[in-house]
């Protein structure tokens, strides 16, 4: 092992430390978590591997332990700034020589990383995928001792992934001029076609794929009917997150701007962030979100991956999006601490009108097309799906689940299903007879016989569909279009703008030969009576006194990230504050056991720590 900081002066070769020895001195954890051990000695021992393992499960160990216990440096390939700033912070602070490599470096400030890389005096040095590939740092690695090449957000390097990055093809290179420095791959969301692109990308053929379970069991899932979603979300926000921090996705730069400005008036402290505002706002608003308690950020697809704010405590989408790897890594930023967290998302019709339209009109290939509507079709069924929300998400990842969670809004408040074939019956033959080239909203007014001056001038007040369906709702009607595109026997027409055509399956519904079973909505208020009932399963009861200290606790992590110019989270986790209050340690040697403590973390802060637990005892 190269003398890393972490390592004790004179410490001979053979007595090297162990994973589990560093893993409790910088990092201040007692103990692995699933596959976390296995890769770490497979990575160590310089195997080739990939990872996938959900956002919050612990990825970074699985490299950042390694490169500590290999000689040489590790090199972290990651595509966003923002991530390697906060780990390098993060690392620093546990006593590790670690430093980053991309465009926010002056030329000095990037010759000194460079000198420091070669003279061996960096364990993790983080870079950027353009960067890596330029030849100058191309050269500048063949001079360095590496330990090993980590490969994060690895399925960017997928065309057939939600967040294909084309800089990340190019890292075929590192298999081809560093054969013999072990490469591990990572990402938390790869479907089977995604991660064989990942393995020929990065020349793992024939490398162990560790697969850690998906399941995310603090995030409580929900999907609602789309009816006033600015509304909706104020609502569920107010009701349920005020104060907390949350991300909230939209899919449009204007949505996102009338969204946040929509909450701003509604008393919440909202941020709007894409790719459309100028650079030096959008570091602005991310800084806040990170740095500040209880901002929520509006923002498109452009923020997140990245962002290690581990005390996210929801996620909600006002926009269907383009698939369940895009919403699973989506909501996957919310809870990363492990305590209760909510993804929430308003869905409708015209979410899925959209999505399709979108796919038809890229200029993406036939095969890329195809793909993208079985993807989104992926999610439209599990938008509808009346059964559990978690065995269906881990499903689709290839994972058995039990029947039910509890911790999702179909497990809490059960859909009802109703034998839909007539209503069904009769909107497909309303499609039909008005052409096939018209919107959900004028079928539904010659369903309900409104004889509006559209439906007047097109004389289709004259045909016998015109009033058939009387019995029920607007909404309701809403809710069978919805699920018959769902189901596949209604499409939107590309060419008709919101046009709805019958499909091939169609036919058999018409002539009764298939069921058409649908599920209404569920009772929302009976779901918030099961949620108040059960309360929140992760959470654990805390007394007057253990929030009083969290509070104090909350207070000095303030005053020190403000000092320092780091966000909150990288001086402590909430969950050591939380330990530090039920542990109440009055010793240093106490306040070490508490996870999230390692040894550089006691020497800069156990003096200030345990004065503030003391204080509260005598208080």
């Amino acid at each position: 092992m190269a003398q890393h900081s972490v390592s004790s002066p004179g410490r001979e070769s053979d007595r090297r430390p162990t994973a589990l020895s560093v893993l409790e001195a910088v990092f201040g954890l007692p103990s692995f978590r699933g596959a976390q051990e296995e890769i770490v000695r497979h990575v160590t021992d310089g195997g080739n591997c990939l990872v996938l393992m959900p956002t919050g499960g612990g990825k970074s160990l699985c490299y950042q332990l390694p490169a500590l216990l290999r000689d040489g440096c590790g090199i972290v390939v990651s595509p966003l700034i923002a991530l390697m700033r906060d780990q390098v912070e993060g690392l620093r602070d546990a006593g590790v020589r670690a430093a980053v490599l991309n465009s926010t470096l002056t030329f000095d400030e990037a010759a000194a990383v460079e000198r420091q890389l070669v003279a061996g005096e960096l364990d993790l040095l983080y870079v950027a995928p353009e960067r890596l590939l330029t030849p100058r740092c191309l050269a500048l690695l063949e001079r360095a001792r590496l330990a090993l090449f980590a490969v994060d957000e690895a399925h960017c390097v997928s065309q057939w992934g939600h967040d294909f990055r084309p800089e990340y093809i190019g890292l075929s290179v590192l298999a081809e001029r560093f054969p013999t420095v072990p490469r591990i791959a990572l990402t938390a969301t790869a479907d089977a076609r995604t991660r064989t692109e990942i393995v020929e990308r990065l020349g793992l053929a024939g490398a162990p794929m560790f697969v850690a379970s998906f399941d995310r069991p603090n995030i409580r899932y929900e999907i609602v009917e789309k009816t006033s979603p600015q509304r909706q979300l104020e609502a569920f926000i107010a009701d349920r997150h005020a104060g907390e921090a949350g991300i909230v996705y939209c899919l449009s730069r204007g949505k996102v701007e009338d969204t946040a400005a929509a909450l701003v008036r509604a008393g919440i402290p909202a941020l709007p962030y894409h790719a459309g505002l100028d650079a030096a706002v959008r570091a602005r608003h991310q800084d806040r979100f990170v740095n500040q308690d209880g901002v929520v950020i509006v923002a498109t697809i452009a923020f997140g991956m990245g962002i290690d704010k581990p005390d996210v405590r929801f996620v909600a989408h006002l926009d269907l999006p383009k698939s369940i790897e895009a919403y699973y890594q989506e909501t996957g930023r919310a809870g990363r601490d492990g305590k209760p967290a909510e993804a929430w998302m308003a869905y409708g019709l015209s979410d899925i009108v959209q999505q399709r339209r979108m796919i038809d009109e890229s200029t993406g290939s036939d095969a890329f097309k195809r793909v993208s509507r079985e993807k989104l079709e992926a999610l439209v069924g599990l938008a509808e799906t009346a059964g559990c929300r978690r065995a269906h998400l881990l499903g689709y990842f290839g994972e058995r689940a039990g029947a039910t969670c509890g911790n999702c809004d179909n497990c809490l408040a059960p859909p009802r299903q109703w034998d839909g074939s007539v209503a069904a019956q009769k909107l497909l033959s309303c499609a039909y007879r008005t052409g096939q080239r018209f919107g959900v909203a004028h079928l539904i007014d010659v369903l309900l016989g409104r004889p509006t001056e559209r439906v007047q001038s097109l004389q289709h007040d004259t045909l016998s569909v015109f009033g058939i369906g009387g019995e029920m709702t607007e909404k309701q009607w809403r809710a069978v279009a919805r699920q018959l595109v769902a189901l596949g026997h209604l499409r939107p027409d590309a060419e008709a703008y919101g046009g709805l055509r019958l499909t091939d399956t169609a036919r058999s519904v018409l002539k009764g030969e298939t069921r058409v079973m649908l599920r209404e909505q569920a009772d929302t208020r009976r779901a918030r009576r099961d949620r108040a009932r059960r309360g929140d399963p992760a959470a654990a009861p805390v007394d007057a006194a253990g929030a009083a200290l969290v509070a104090r606790l909350k207070t000095w992590r303030s005053e020190e990230a403000r000092r320092r110019g780091v966000p909150a989270y990288v001086v402590l986790h909430d969950a050591t504050l939380d330990g530090i209050a039920a542990a109440r340690p009055t010793a240093l040697d106490q306040l070490r056991a508490v996870p999230g403590i390692g040894d550089k973390k006691l020497e800069h802060y156990g003096a200030d720590l345990i004065a503030l637990v003391r204080a509260a005892d005598a208080a």
